[in-house]
């Protein structure tokens, strides 16, 4: 039964208010001005789960709640007077510990405001009881809504008013958040960024074409993060815009002899001195995301000891933070994205002389994947268990490279079949980047208690390092333990036969790929 209802386009607060009194005993209690704030993280995180964060201010009262896509209450913080930026900064409690795991480390961000007038009034009986409240939310550019809230031992008067709203005053029962109102106001969709890439290619697109369509995705997304990567609003705008100028790169280097040599040579160089400027800053945010873990891996007695570890990286990120700030200002950072942009939207030459520029992106995505698979095969069939560290390394840059070339043209394939040989991928990956992140924690966090010598920190801070990192080796060392058995389940020969049967097609010859680039 829903307790939400709209009023028709030409009912005003004040006629509602009128009409009802014919009908029932009904008492304007108080009219005060109030403003309905919705926040979520920049990807939709909240929504993603099917839920809605809404917080409400009056001058009576502020509240914070939580409510599901038909507008239900989940939980609500009846005094919080703004909304915390992490949900970490929340009370301790289930509204922390609901947007804790669906946060992470995203920051809410808030997606609009909506002033509305807040009218409360009370619906009585014979013996002058109040049986029943309406809150009637009055809004200038949506259709007005009143919200009923029932007496416990008074469910018959709130029968009779929902059956009089919805006949005689013609009110519409309604089950979703004005948010759905005020973004389509806005020309906004829910979910109207994400970090996944979801690119529509048609088989048969010419690939010079294709692939500035691809580049052209990825640039959206380097801007969409650029402003928030910027002003360091949380970690996972870098991060974000460090994936998308890694896949941009990942097609400038693969996708071989489709645009002109000196524009992918100029442009390969631009976005890996961007990848450059923004490694020590993302560094820096993934060893303070790891700060907890790493003193819940101590024995108690040192973890408070690691703390003065917390604000030697703090101050470290900060410095990086503003030296990358002022980069991504720069004249060449801005030109040269621009010129990019400008590019990209430029008309496809007629006959282009590129040696692959004509041939179908489906061609040339066959090629390519079924090139880099062979590589990866390869690469991962000469690491033994005695292999240096580096050929880890190398296979990982080159897994990278085929997992971003999928995901480029998975529209150009069925789908179930590429998600599952990309599912795979990811598993293999996830060990090879395991080892990489453990090894450069290692090493990093060794120079860091160098660099913290010369900064008087207190001596039982370098021992509790010192146990940080042997954790981190030994995790290391399990990691690359697992490698043989990951890289062997990936191999396997059913997983063979479905990347040949998906990407080889008329590009092998005797079970060998014809290389187009």
């Amino acid at each position: 039964m829903s307790l939400q209802f709209e009023f028709p386009v030409t009912l005003t607060t004040e006629k509602f208010i009128t009409r009802l009194s014919h009908h029932t005993d009904a008492q304007l209690i108080s009219h005060q001005h109030a403003l309905k704030s919705y926040y979520d993280s920049f990807d939709w995180r909240l929504y993603s789960k099917g839920i809605v964060c809404e917080h409400t201010h009056s001058k009576a009262a502020s509240s914070l709640s939580l409510r599901n896509l038909e507008n239900t209450p989940i939980i609500a913080d009846w005094e919080l007077k703004q909304a915390p930026v992490f949900a970490r900064q929340f009370n301790p409690g289930k509204l922390r510990d609901i947007l804790t795991p669906i946060l992470e480390m995203r920051a809410l961000l808030k997606i609009c405001s909506l002033d509305y007038g807040l009218y409360q009034v009370n619906i009585t009986n014979k013996d002058e009881k109040t049986v029943l409240r309406l809150f009637i939310e009055d809004y200038e550019l949506f259709n007005n809504r009143v919200s009923l809230q029932p007496i416990k031992g008074y469910d018959k008067a709130a029968d009779h008013i929902i059956t009089l709203l919805t006949g005689k005053l013609a009110l519409s029962p309604i089950n979703e958040p004005i948010l759905m109102a005020a973004l389509k106001q806005q020309n906004r969709k829910p979910q109207d960024y994400s970090s996944k890439l979801a690119i529509n290619l048609a088989p048969d697109l010419r690939a010079d074409i294709a692939g500035k369509y691809i580049y052209s995705h990825l640039l959206k997304a380097i801007k969409d993060n650029e402003q928030g990567t910027i002003a360091d609003t949380d970690s996972e705008f870098l991060h974000d815009f460090r994936v998308a100028v890694r896949r941009t790169r990942t097609g400038l280097g693969q996708l071989k002899g489709v645009l002109p040599e000196d524009v992918t040579t100029h442009y390969a160089d631009f976005f890996s001195w961007l990848g450059q400027i923004t490694t020590p800053t993302r560094d820096l945010d993934v060893y303070l995301l790891h700060f907890d873990s790493y003193k819940e891996s101590l024995p108690a007695p040192l973890r408070q000891d690691l703390d003065p570890f917390y604000g030697f990286l703090i101050t470290k990120q900060r410095k990086t933070q503003q030296e990358l700030a002022k980069k991504l200002r720069s004249a060449k950072y801005l030109s040269t994205l621009l010129e990019w942009e400008h590019y990209l939207k430029s008309h496809a030459p007629k006959f282009p002389a590129e040696a692959n520029a004509q041939l179908t992106i489906k061609q040339l995505a066959d090629t390519r994947i079924w090139k880099i698979y062979n590589r990866v095969l390869k690469e991962g069939k000469a690491i033994t268990p005695q292999s240096e560290a580096e050929t880890l390394h190398e296979l990982r840059k080159t897994c990278k490279k085929l997992r971003y070339l999928m995901e480029f043209f998975q529209s150009l394939y069925p789908q179930h079949e590429i998600k599952a040989l990309i599912d795979h991928l990811k598993k293999l990956q996830d060990i090879l980047g395991s080892f990489q992140d453990y090894q450069i924690q290692e090493n990093h966090l060794k120079l860091f208690s160098e660099e913290m010598l010369a900064q008087k920190i207190p001596a039982p801070t370098f021992l509790a390092m010192g146990v940080v990192i042997q954790n981190i080796d030994a995790h290391k060392n399990q990691v690359r333990n697992r490698f043989g058995s990951a890289f062997a389940d990936f191999s396997k020969a059913q997983n063979q036969a479905s990347f040949k049967a998906l990407f080889a097609g008329k590009t092998a010859q005797n079970g060998q790929p014809k290389h187009l680039c």
